[in-house]
């Protein structure tokens, strides 16, 4: 990795910082085109912090252009990460990384700005971390609760499962912190609810088979409040989606082929003949913590509806 190449991407992200902080988009697009130009590394990814930068304009920007071109390089980035060596060669980095920003428990704020005046020739990524990482959420309140800082700990590395932060340039610490915030606040306690909670995040945000919900996280494409909120459908893969769709169709298959298996009853009154000659049976079409789906048939007519 070349010093001059360095001082470029470093020159760039200042700029792209400055455009953010004054919300003037002039130049956004001539200075993305360049960094498509500029030969990335994982190192210089590291060093420089661009990702947080593009990502920043990216949320940013009303131009459909510097929205489309942030996005390709961000995505462009992510592939570097998958290079032949780039995970053995990034593992010492990304101790650095983990270990730069303050963990939540920490009550000391000195460590950020020293981090910043280390590095002369960028304004550091703790001044621009709280507006171009997560702009819309306040930082999290520390506390001391013991409960609650080791659950702040494990989103935190729950969120580190993969490579990405250090591409995008994400305070996983902050954003743990901020996931485990917004969950206490629902349940104002550390109960089982709550511990429950935590577990089904850090869960899915560690499922190799779904890279993409930790990467929606850490871009900020979804806010810790949603995070901390989301069912487990919300936060299923594409594929687990798709098999549950699959056997929701099945089963009302099965269930509308099988007019003989369900239950005869007079509670229900046919729309259509107004007769109460029914015949009705109850499929679990949604998650096992929500009400089953009521399948009615009507003897008289034929005619079939369904209610939760």
């Amino acid at each position: 990795m070349g010093k001059k190449e360095e001082d470029d991407i470093i020159r760039i992200a200042k700029k792209l910082d400055k455009i953010v902080q004054k919300k003037n988009e002039s130049g956004a697009f001539d200075l993305l085109k360049e960094l498509k130009n500029a030969p990335m590394t994982l190192e210089l990814l590291q060093s420089t912090r661009i990702g947080m930068s593009v990502n920043a304009i990216r949320k940013q920007s009303t131009d459909d252009d510097v929205t489309s071109l942030a996005k390709a390089l961000i995505k462009s980035w992510k592939r570097l990460l998958d290079a032949p060596g780039g995970g053995d060669k990034s593992s010492v980095e990304k101790k650095k990384e983990c270990e730069a920003p303050p963990t939540a428990s920490s009550q000391d704020s000195p460590e950020p700005q020293e981090e910043s005046s280390n590095s002369s020739s960028r304004s550091g990524p703790a001044d621009v971390s709280p507006t171009g990482l997560i702009k819309t959420v306040p930082q999290a309140p520390p506390t001391s609760d013991s409960v609650r800082i080791k659950c702040r700990e494990m989103l935190s590395a729950a969120l580190q499962a993969g490579d990405d932060y250090i591409t995008i340039g994400a305070d996983c610490d902050e954003l743990g912190a901020q996931i485990e915030e917004c969950i206490f606040q629902e349940f104002k306690n550390v109960d089982m609810k709550y511990k429950n909670r935590v577990r089904s995040r850090i869960s899915n945000l560690k499922d190799i088979k779904n890279p993409n919900l930790r990467r929606n996280v850490l871009c900020g494409n979804i806010p810790p409040s949603r995070m901390a909120s989301m069912t487990a459908e919300e936060m299923a893969s594409d594929e687990m989606k798709e098999m549950r769709k699959n056997l929701t169709k099945e089963a009302i298959r099965e269930h509308q082929m099988a007019r003989t298996g369900g239950t005869e009853t007079d509670l229900f009154t046919c729309g259509k003949c107004k007769k109460k000659n029914c015949t009705y049976t109850q499929v679990q079409t949604r998650s096992a913590d929500e009400p089953m789906t009521t399948f009615v048939f009507c003897n008289e007519c034929g005619n079939r509806w369904k209610f939760c």
